[in-house]
């Protein structure tokens, strides 16, 4: 008999379950797409019923395939989970009801609590306990605001039935029961001590926030509970990884100096640093890439974050009405030889690594009658290579040696012309690998190894077959395009 393992990928945009075989091979999946809401400038948020509902809709049509395909759902072994990080949810463990939407990771509605919290003593140690600057990106001012905003959250406070979690942990307690999370998402809080992998005292006196309401932090890869709902019922979740981390697993980037980067609705490039945390003097954050069982020692990243990618295409096709769909960027890019002076700071929840401005707003600059759709598509793309760029220089100056190739995945990276800007822009070779699903494959090897699916990680299977793409300009020509991005970015701060 056939034995599978399973994946719940839960992004920003939409839910999908997959299945895959020992060999890394996609058996089976199914998508379920839905939008968030933006009740007020900067608010972005989503009902937690909606998140659950979409993943248990996705689960199901795909164990319906599975079973078309000759497969049953008694031959997935496990069940992995990775997820949009720092996503906030609270809910009353009575009721075990959402008390709020989920407040989602690149809502800015935080930005007078950060300034506040940034002017209380004790705000200068905070990056040094848990390796992130104090910003509206991570959950413990999202925790803070709705302490603050929402009084049915604070009653429930003073009651003691709070629960807090991000999305890994609000799908875990309603499949199976269990109140926990894993080391890559509670390092995402600003509430987990970086070098204990425990909730820190100080840091939840500093933002006001009871551990008593925070679930238990446990490894990567462990049974965790069965799932007691649905087709899957019975099956073990043993896999618990946050989206860009679950990625780094899946890219195989095991070894300290590799790195991988997804282009996703944002962008998040991670930097294997082994198994001590580096703290950045550049604008990185110092985060968990993976803890793969309760007594293998954790592996630290670096990581550069860019709040928006794949949702400026969106935005250029749900709003502006440039290209009827994503696709269609591509063939506009292509038919122009450069972006005619045209560049385009995609700022529009403020700039992340290595910046932190979050006073920067979206802006194109250097239109001329010259322009046209094709240079506003070209410098799109163009957005997102150049942010990279930033934090690979970041990077390269934290960690004392240069990147010489970066992996990347996510669903930008179909397109070739956006991966030859890319290779381009930071002069060294990019390499998409076949298996297009790294981050499901991410946490489904999670599982994998903690049920002996797979018995270790030299037994995962990797897909060798890749696509390189090679720079293809000259340094003075990098040199140019890199001064007019300079330029840019000096016009979309002071915005907000």
């Amino acid at each position: 008999m056939t034995k599978l393992v399973g994946s719940i990928d839960q992004g920003t945009s939409s839910s999908r379950f997959l299945v895959f075989d020992v060999s890394g091979k996609v058996i089976t999946s199914h998508q379920v797409e839905y939008t968030n809401s933006y009740p007020e400038p900067g608010w972005v948020q989503k009902s937690p019923e909606e998140i659950l509902s979409s993943v248990n809709e996705s689960i199901d049509e795909c164990l319906s395939k599975l079973d078309k395909a000759g497969y049953s759902a008694s031959d997935i072994v496990s069940v992995g989970i990775t997820n949009q990080r720092e996503t906030t949810i609270a809910w009353d463990s009575e009721t075990g009801e959402p008390l709020y939407d989920a407040i989602i990771w690149n809502d800015t509605r935080t930005r007078d609590v950060v300034q506040k919290l940034h002017a209380k003593e004790g705000a200068s140690d905070i990056q040094s306990l848990c390796g992130l600057p104090i910003t509206t990106y991570f959950s413990a001012t999202k925790m803070v605001w709705m302490l603050e905003n929402v009084p049915c959250i604070k009653a429930a406070q003073e009651k003691g039935t709070l629960r807090f979690g991000n999305v890994d942990t609000w799908l875990i307690y309603k499949l199976t029961g269990k109140y926990i999370t894993d080391v890559t998402n509670a390092s995402r809080t600003m509430l987990m001590d970086i070098n204990s992998l425990k909730w820190s005292k100080q840091l939840c006196e500093f933002f006001g926030i009871d551990e008593a309401f925070l679930p238990e932090i446990r490894s990567s890869s462990e049974v965790y509970g069965n799932i007691n709902v649905g087709g899957l019922s019975g099956i073990p979740i043993a896999g618990d990884l946050g989206d860009q981390q679950a990625a780094t697993v899946g890219q195989l980037c095991f070894q300290p100096g590799e790195a991988k980067n997804t282009y996703g609705t944002g962008c998040f490039m991670l930097f294997n640093t082994g198994a001590s945390p580096i703290f950045s003097k550049n604008g990185l954050l110092t985060t968990v890439a993976y803890q793969l069982g309760p007594n293998e020692k954790p592996a630290y990243a670096l990581e550069g974050s860019i709040a928006v990618a794949g949702s400026a295409i969106q935005w250029l096709r749900d709003k502006l009405g440039i290209i009827n769909s994503a696709p269609e960027i591509n063939v506009l890019a292509e038919s122009v030889k450069d972006n005619g002076g045209v560049y385009f700071v995609t700022a529009f929840s403020g700039l992340f690594a290595p910046h932190w401005r979050d006073d920067a707003r979206a802006c194109i600059v250097g239109l001329t009658q010259y322009a046209n759709r094709g240079h506003i598509a070209r410098a799109t793309l163009e957005s997102v290579c150049f942010q990279t760029k930033d934090i690979l220089d970041a990077m390269d100056a934290d960690s004392g040696d240069k990147l010489k190739v970066l992996r990347v995945d996510g669903g930008m990276t179909n397109s070739d012309i956006a991966m030859q800007i890319q290779a381009d822009v930071l002069g060294i070779k990019v390499v998409r690998p076949e298996m297009k699903e790294t981050t499901a494959f991410g946490a489904a090897i999670a599982a994998g190894l903690a049920v002996g699916f797979w018995k270790d990680k030299a037994d995962v299977l990797s897909q060798t077959k890749s696509k390189d793409f090679y720079p293809n300009i000259t340094e003075e020509q990098r040199a140019e395009m890199l001064k007019g991005w300079k330029r840019a970015i000096e016009k979309s701060l002071n915005s907000a």
